[in-house]
């Protein structure tokens, strides 16, 4: 019983580190994003505060024009959420359904998408945008580079892969039987898919949702590279509204920031509890 309870000690021990060590260089930034710029050029950052403020917070909104790149992001990250989850469950659905041997081929040529460095195709990918025509109500340019449908294209290509592997391992628990019995009941195959398999995998799919939103949300690589127009930049990139070119204000720079997370943590905290059901659903079924 002592080795037990010294062991769980331990443990609880350095989760609790582990947690403080991750939260930390938030609640500094929390901290910092509280204080005005003269407080800290006088005392330091390592000091107590003479006064907390959200002032830094008002003017990061205002100056960073932070509405518009929200409005931005969401509408690159939202299509490309729903894209991403409909397609992969689609092709799970199919891919479950194989042989093993096949399904474990599929699995892995899906996977083998994700394991290569995105910087690796940054070049070929800006050729190919360049050179794709596309209607004048998709870009102005009237080619795929510059549009945020090209930003949507990308992001449902790169997040496929994973998302069709965590659904089709998911969708492998459900029993056969049941649609088995949807198909002696006349269900067609997109019937099956629809209302028997679809309604089950609401659990994976939150959870899903939920990584990818964050993900697409939190990128700033392929906006960079494929977007040319800084009105069409999505909100990770406002920041760089708030840097002087001789100067920058860390503190502002740090309620910037902390107002551009605040969408990912109001889309966990919605689908908090899905999440953590999909997340036990997928560890416990065998």
């Amino acid at each position: 019983m002592r080795g037990v309870r010294a062991g769980t000690v331990a443990l609880h021990g350095f989760l609790v580190l582990a947690c403080l060590g991750t939260i930390a260089p938030l609640l500094w930034a929390l901290y910092a994003s509280l204080r005005s710029y003269d407080d800290t050029a006088r005392n330091g950052y390592f000091s107590v505060a003479e006064e907390l403020t959200l002032a830094n917070y008002a003017e990061a909104w205002t100056r960073a024009e932070l509405p518009r790149y929200y409005l931005n992001t969401l509408v690159v990250a939202l299509p490309s959420v729903v894209l991403v989850l409909l397609l992969s469950s689609m092709a799970a659905f199919g891919v479950a359904r194989l042989p093993r041997r096949l399904n474990l081929g599929l699995l892995m040529l899906f996977t083998a998408g994700n394991l290569l460095p995105q910087q690796v195709v940054v070049t070929p990918l800006y050729r190919l945008y360049l050179l794709t025509p596309v209607p004048a109500w998709v870009s102005d340019s009237g080619v795929l580079l510059d549009s945020r449908l090209g930003l949507v294209l990308i992001h449902v290509a790169f997040q496929s892969g994973f998302c069709v592997f965590v659904l089709s391992n998911f969708m492998k628990t459900i029993p056969r039987e049941i649609g088995e019995a949807a198909r002696v009941d006349g269900a067609g195959v997109w019937r099956r898919y629809w209302q028997v398999v679809l309604p089950l995998c609401r659990p994976a799919l939150a959870a899903l949702a939920t990584l990818e939103f964050t993900w697409i949300y939190n990128d700033f690589l392929w906006a960079l590279v494929l977007i040319q127009t800084g009105e069409k930049m999505p909100v990770t990139s406002a920041l760089q509204n708030l840097r002087g070119a001789f100067f920058t204000d860390n503190n502002l720079v740090a309620a910037g920031a902390l107002l551009v997370a605040l969408p990912t943590l109001v889309v966990f905290f919605v689908l908090q509890r899905q999440f953590v059901g999909g997340l036990t659903l997928g560890a416990t079924k065998g």
